[in-house]
Parts: structure tokens; C-alpha cells; sequence
């Protein structure tokens, strides 16, 4: 186990008593306003715990195995940890059979000429998915909705590097610090958003809300602040990147839609472990020929995956008990 994956964890040690995590529950509960707080509260604290124990020895697992099964081991990490999340915010969680499955499906797949990044994954009507999606983040993905590999690759800005080696571009641009107070945007983004300055700067004030406000236009950059009581790591349309702790803004008018990060990994994981456990042969000789670009961004991603899922639904359950 290494030291990364010990410094990560420790955002659970608080959570494992039972004492404060009922606290904690208790005070998620009476900020939503729940009739009996105290008993719900109560009745939750283990499960909370348990699912967060659960997650962590998935990930322990993870850290240690071979890469060829971290996909199925990271994706039930991952389910674990949005149950004890879900326990935030809805108390009677699990009320109903529907809300166990999955919740997406993927299509059969192509034996010839097979290319990851263009596979897909579709969206169910109900399961965890939706479930997590409406309950965490007040988002409701459409019924039948199709969203490619490269799509969701695309809104993780940690794997920008590979975009820029083989498209000679990316898919977002840096825009300044999360230490920072101001954020920059580039006017040339014109360009990839096909805008004039002034559309631009009404775009993203649009865009940004109350998470920003317009402060000033350079000549190359227009210059947005941040509203400290409304700021954290998810802050639509912009992308959070863990390891420079920097934000990045698309490049692509597709990818401006709300859409937090937890969606893109819970998607992708998903995939994967479904192609680790039923696609051997595939999953198999992805890593003795070496043909496509495949590898490079499955290997990325499950490093970014293991260490940024965790962070996000940490910084989840902080926020829960933070006054609005």
C-alpha cells in the first residue's frame, strides 16, 4: 500500500465512529430539513460506515492488483462509496429494487476493427446511476442516452496530454489556479467556439453564473473572479485538474453542459469492467500488440480514476454539512 493511498484515506478515519458518523448524518438530515433526523440518522450510521469500509478495501485491492482487473475493482470501489454519499442525502436508500442495478448498458460488441474510444454506454431508465445522478448532483440523464469513450475522456482534463500527442490539440485550456482568484479566460477560444469577444463574454457569464462574476477584458484574456461562497471543484462548465489543482475551460461547445466528473468515471468504469470481465480476448491482447491508441488513455485513466474518484466524493461529503 503506498503512502499516496494512505494520505487519500485519511479523509475516512473521522467517519469510523459510529458516534460521528451519526452525528454527521444528523446533521445532513436536519439541514434538509427530515422529520426524525435523530432516528434516521441512527439507523444509517453503519450502513454509512460499512459502505465507506467496503470502498476503501476495493481500492486497497486496486492499488495492489494486476491492471488487467483493476477496472472491475475500481467500479465496485466506486459503487460503494456513492452508496455511503447517497446515505447523505436520501435517508430511506436502498427503498426500492429498481435503484440496485447499474443503471447503463453497453452495446454488442464488434468483434472486427473494434476501437474503445468509440464504443458506448447507454443509459437505463432506472438503476444507481440515475439514482446518484438526481439524488448527489439534481441531474437527470436522459433515458437512452449514448455517451462515447472519447466523449467522456474529453471532460477529464488529466489525460489533456495524450489529446495534445495524437491530435495535436486538446479538448480544454488551462485558465488559472484553484488558489487564485481570478480565472483567465483566452480570448482565442473564439476561434473553437466560432464567437465574437462580446458573444464570448455573454456566453460565459451565462455559463458561470454565481460561481463567477465578469471583472475586466484584457487584450488577450477576459477576466472572470471567483465567488468564494459558491466555488469548489465542481463548477459547471469548467473542468478541475487534481494534479496541478488548476481549472480548465472546454474547448468544445459540447462539452459546456453540466456534467460533474463523478458521471464521466462512474460511465467509464462501468465499461471497462464490464470489457475486463465478458471481452478476454479483447482485454487480453490490448496489452500484447499495443495497435491503437487504446492502452495509453485506458492506462491514464485508471491511474487518475483510482486516486480522483476518492477525492471528488470526499470533498461530496464534506460539503454536506457546510452551510449554504
Amino acid at each position: 500500500m503506498t503512502l499516496q493511498f494512505n494520505h487519500l484515506w485519511k479523509r475516512v478515519i473521522p467517519y469510523q465512529s459510529a458516534q460521528y458518523a451519526q452525528s454527521y448524518l444528523q446533521t445532513c438530515y436536519k439541514k434538509k430539513g427530515i422529520v426524525d433526523a435523530d432516528v434516521k440518522s441512527y439507523n444509517n450510521s453503519y450502513p454509512f460506515m460499512y459502505y465507506l469500509e467496503h470502498g476503501k478495501n476495493y481500492y486497497r485491492l486496486a492499488y495492489e492488483a494486476p491492471v488487467s482487473i483493476q477496472p472491475v475493482l475500481l467500479f465496485y470501489g466506486m459503487v460503494q462509496l456513492l452508496k455511503a454519499c447517497l446515505l447523505t442525502v436520501d435517508v430511506d436508500y436502498p427503498n426500492s429494487t429498481s435503484v440496485l442495478a447499474h443503471g447503463v448498458s453497453t452495446r454488442k460488441r464488434k468483434k472486427q476493427n473494434y476501437d474503445f474510444l468509440f464504443d458506448e454506454v447507454k443509459v437505463q431508465k432506472n438503476g444507481l446511476f440515475t439514482h446518484f445522478s438526481q439524488q448527489m448532483y439534481n441531474i437527470s440523464p436522459q433515458e437512452n442516452q449514448k455517451y462515447t469513450m472519447n466523449d467522456l475522456l474529453k471532460r477529464i482534463p488529466e489525460v489533456n496530454h495524450l489529446y495534445l500527442k495524437y491530435n495535436n490539440k486538446t479538448p480544454s485550456r488551462f485558465i488559472g489556479k484553484d488558489s487564485e482568484q481570478f480565472l483567465y479566460i483566452p480570448t482565442s477560444v473564439m476561434d473553437d467556439l466560432n464567437m465574437t469577444k462580446s458573444r464570448l463574454k455573454d456566453f460565459l457569464e451565462g455559463q458561470l453564473r454565481n460561481n463567477c462574476k465578469y471583472y475586466d477584458e484584457k487584450s488577450d484574456y477576459l477576466l472572470f473572479e471567483k465567488s468564494e461562497s459558491h466555488f469548489s471543484n465542481f463548477v459547471p462548465p469548467l473542468f478541475y485538474h487534481l494534479y496541478d489543482n488548476s481549472f480548465y475551460l472546454p474547448s468544445e461547445r459540447e462539452l459546456f453542459s453540466p456534467f460533474p466528473e463523478v458521471i464521466v468515471h462512474y460511465l467509464m468504469l462501468y465499461n471497462l469492467s464490464m470489457i475486463c470481465r465478458y471481452e478476454t480476448d479483447w482485454w487480453s491482447e490490448l496489452y500484447h500488440t499495443y495497435a491503437t491508441n487504446d492502452f495509453p488513455f485506458i492506462i491514464e485513466f485508471l491511474q487518475i480514476t483510482s486516486i480522483k474518484v476518492p477525492y471528488l466524493l470526499f470533498i461530496f461529503l464534506d460539503e454536506q454539512t457546510k452551510k449554504s
